[in-house]
């Protein structure tokens, strides 16, 4: 089977990066071997990228993991208090996660129980509609709501139309946060750093999906307890949040706004 010099460097690239099997590129293409090579890659391409989040298996440190794995990452900045926090997954009460969802004689269990937030990449996003630079936008080919802090003017209408609070305002210069997240990840090394003034939130690991890698959250929760958080392909019937869709029952955050959030949790 012929393959030609960019194809090549391609499949050596993933080999390096993902570790497939602990093959060099060379024994990747021995004969036979590379269709099966290229399967054995975590994601293939995605046309509606969703995650179920199943609450039974979430503990503090699970969330915990899930957090500081998306914050190293991408270097969301720490302030060190409330009034200037930077979100991109954070944990949350019933309460404030699902409003409307419970009553005066609700279990007292999941009341007292947090649960994880991102951005819900919703199939109708109100935050995109609302920016006036485009700086944040659906993408067509898989429905990640993404941000580009370049464009964004920081006029915060993206805040405002969001129902479910998960973009953030750079109050500060994060390059001068007062508080290294992780010394492993360095700056340079990782997600772009950000200037003040302007909007950011989860991009479902966008960088991470076209290497074709689950996004960290996913990866940290899984390492500990399989399954916790389960991400895919909504629009195929075969996938793995399919499966647990069809197989569980779920609840997402403020369905009946009709935003169609893709995030879902079983409870």
């Amino acid at each position: 089977m012929g393959i030609n010099r960019r194809r090549f460097l391609k499949i050596a690239g993933l080999s390096t990066l993902l570790g497939v099997g602990g093959k060099a590129a060379f024994e990747l293409l021995a004969p036979g071997e590379l269709e099966a090579s290229i399967k054995e890659l975590p994601l293939t391409e995605g046309k509606k990228w969703g995650m179920v989040i199943d609450t039974h298996k979430l503990t503090d440190e699970i969330m915990d993991k899930c957090i500081e794995a998306c914050h190293a990452t991408h270097n969301v900045p720490d302030w060190g208090n409330r009034k200037e926090e930077i979100k991109w997954i954070w944990k949350e009460t019933y309460e404030h996660t699902f409003p409307g969802q419970h009553h005066e004689y609700f279990s007292s269990e999941m009341k007292e129980r947090d649960f994880l937030l991102l951005c819900n990449h919703c199939t109708n996003p109100p935050c995109c509609r609302v920016c006036p630079t485009k700086a944040t936008w659906k993408r067509e080919k898989d429905g990640v709501v993404m941000m580009d802090q370049h464009r964004c003017i920081g006029c915060r209408f993206c805040m405002a139309a969001c129902p479910y609070g998960v973009r953030s305002f750079n109050w500060g210069d994060p390059r001068k946060a007062p508080k290294d997240l992780n010394p492993r990840f360095p700056t340079n090394l990782q997600y772009p750093t950000r200037t003040k003034g302007v909007v950011e939130k989860c991009n479902f690991c966008a960088e991470r999906l076209a290497k074709g890698v689950f996004p960290a959250c996913v990866e940290a929760a899984n390492r500990i307890s399989e399954r916790t958080l389960i991400f895919g392909d909504l629009d195929d019937p075969d996938s793995e949040v399919r499966k647990a869709l069809s197989t569980h029952y779920t609840i997402r955050r403020k369905p009946e706004l009709g935003t169609g959030p893709n995030i879902y949790y079983i409870v």
